[in-house]
C-alpha cells in the first residue's frame, strides 16, 4: 500500500481532499466530523466545508481546508482517528463536527463528553487551536437527554476555553426546503447558512 491511500485509511481523507501541490498555503484548517460536514445526500462539492474552502481562497489563500470528515462517525471514532490526522496534517486549526451520531444512537452522555473532552485535549496539547461546533437532536429522545446533549457541548467548550458554534442547524432545520427527506441532513440549499452560521466563531481564529 502506497504512503497516499495508508494516509487516507488513517484519517478519512482522500488524496482528493489535500490542496493542490504548488499552492503552498502556510496554514492547515482540519475539519473533523459527521455526515454533516461529509456532504451527505449532496454533492461534495456542494458542501459547506467546500464552501469555505473557496471562501477562503478569495480572502485568506494562505489557508488550506482538510476534510476529514465521515459519513456515520462518532466521537469515538473521531478521537480514534485524531492523532494520525493531526500527524499528517499538521493543521493549526481543528473544526470538530461529532456528537450527532453517538446521540441519535442513545450513547450514554458523559461517554460522549469524555471523547469530546479528549480531543480537545489532544488538539490543544499540540498548540491547535480548536472550534468545537454544537449540534440538536429531535424530542422524541426525552427532554432530559435532549437537553444534556445541547448542554455538554457548552459544557466541553467551557471547560477548555475554546470557542463553541451552539447549533451548526440553528438556521436550517425548521426550515421548509432545507433538510432532506430524512428529517436530518441539510439540503444543498442549507449549505451556505451553515457556512453563515459558522463563520462568526471561525473567522477571529483564522487571524490568530
Amino acid at each position: 500500500m502506497g504512503s497516499a491511500p495508508l494516509a487516507a485509511s488513517l484519517t478519512g481523507v482522500a488524496p482528493t481532499d489535500v490542496a493542490p501541490p504548488g499552492a503552498a498555503p502556510a496554514r492547515t484548517l482540519l475539519v473533523l466530523g459527521d455526515s454533516i460536514s461529509a456532504a451527505y445526500g449532496i454533492q461534495r462539492e456542494e458542501g459547506w466545508v467546500t464552501q469555505l474552502e473557496a471562501r477562503l481562497a478569495t480572502l485568506d489563500p494562505a489557508w488550506r481546508v482538510v476534510n476529514a470528515s465521515i459519513s456515520g462517525e462518532t466521537t469515538g471514532g473521531g478521537l480514534a482517528r485524531l492523532p494520525a490526522a493531526l500527524d499528517a496534517h499538521d493543521p493549526d486549526l481543528v473544526v470538530i463536527e461529532l456528537g450527532g451520531n453517538d446521540a441519535l444512537r442513545g450513547y450514554p452522555l458523559d461517554r460522549i463528553r469524555a471523547n469530546l473532552e479528549a480531543m480537545v485535549g489532544l488538539a490543544r496539547a499540540a498548540e491547535r487551536q480548536v472550534l468545537l461546533v454544537g449540534m440538536e437532536i429531535p424530542p422524541n429522545y426525552g427532554p432530559r437527554y435532549t437537553q444534556g446533549f445541547a448542554a455538554l457541548f457548552r459544557d466541553v467548550a467551557e471547560a477548555h476555553a475554546v470557542p463553541l458554534v451552539p447549533f451548526l442547524l440553528e438556521a436550517v432545520a425548521l426550515q421548509p426546503g432545507m433538510m432532506q427527506a430524512d428529517g436530518i441532513h441539510p439540503t444543498a440549499a442549507a449549505q451556505p447558512l451553515l457556512l453563515e452560521t459558522l463563520w462568526p466563531h471561525l473567522e477571529p481564529l483564522l487571524a490568530r
